[in-house]
């Protein structure tokens, strides 16, 4: 079945990201973006998502032998696994949707956290000084708050870093709400194939009660 195979690769895309990400996350940052990127991924559910990814890998070896016999308990098996499948990544999605609604006020502890490098960056990247205003935190002295005069004319970071998470997170979650739409087609579709085999067999049992099917 054409959505068995697109619900296998929307585990390997959760695997992937999930594994990936948790590779990169750590890594020195080159400019402003990717450091405020790294800030967001460490409160990635990374691990959640590793096990959203296993529970998809099993529902899928589970629809396997249903394909493969006219058996209909796996089938069966396979879609309630579906259905948890869905949920799961349904609430990966709505923590990181979550996480856009209160990225302001978080993202203030991380951001004053860092290094004056990585802050420089941030300010560099994002035309910014401190997070706030100049003050809360105080500013890093680099090119773009030369000074104190300087940093106080210049707007604070809070404003453009959450406007970059939060298009950075509409994408992810996006993402993860259209995988519940793939595992939503791929229920309709065992439902159908349940179904199916649900006919043919009461017309076996006919045939088997009128004689046709005895040799």
């Amino acid at each position: 079945m054409v959505s068995d195979g697109l619900f296998l690769l929307m585990g390997v895309f959760i695997l992937a990201f999930s594994v990936i990400v948790g590779n990169i996350r750590d890594e020195e940052p080159s400019n402003g973006r990717q450091a405020a990127r790294n800030l967001l991924y460490k409160e990635f559910p990374l691990s959640a998502g590793i096990v959203n990814a296993v529970f998809i890998f099993a529902t899928f070896l589970v629809t396997l032998p249903g394909l493969a016999t006219s058996s209909r308990k796996w089938i069966k098996l396979a879609g309630y696994l579906v259905v948890v499948c869905a949920i799961f990544t349904m609430i990966l999605g709505l923590y990181l949707w979550i996480l856009t609604l209160k990225i302001r006020g978080d993202f203030a502890p991380r951001f004053a956290a860092q290094t004056d490098v990585v802050r420089s960056l941030m300010q560099t990247e994002f035309s910014c000084c401190g997070y706030f205003n100049s003050s809360s935190p105080a500013f890093v002295t680099d090119a773009t708050c030369s000074s104190k005069a300087a940093a106080a004319v210049m707007r604070g970071c809070a404003a453009p870093i959450t406007a970059f998470a939060n298009v950075f997170l509409d994408n992810i979650f996006t993402a993860l709400f259209g995988i519940v739409g793939f595992d939503v087609v791929f229920l309709m579709a065992t439902a159908c194939l349940l179904k199916d085999r649900k006919e043919r067999e009461r017309f076996r049992h006919i045939d088997e009660k009128n004689g046709y099917g005895r040799i």
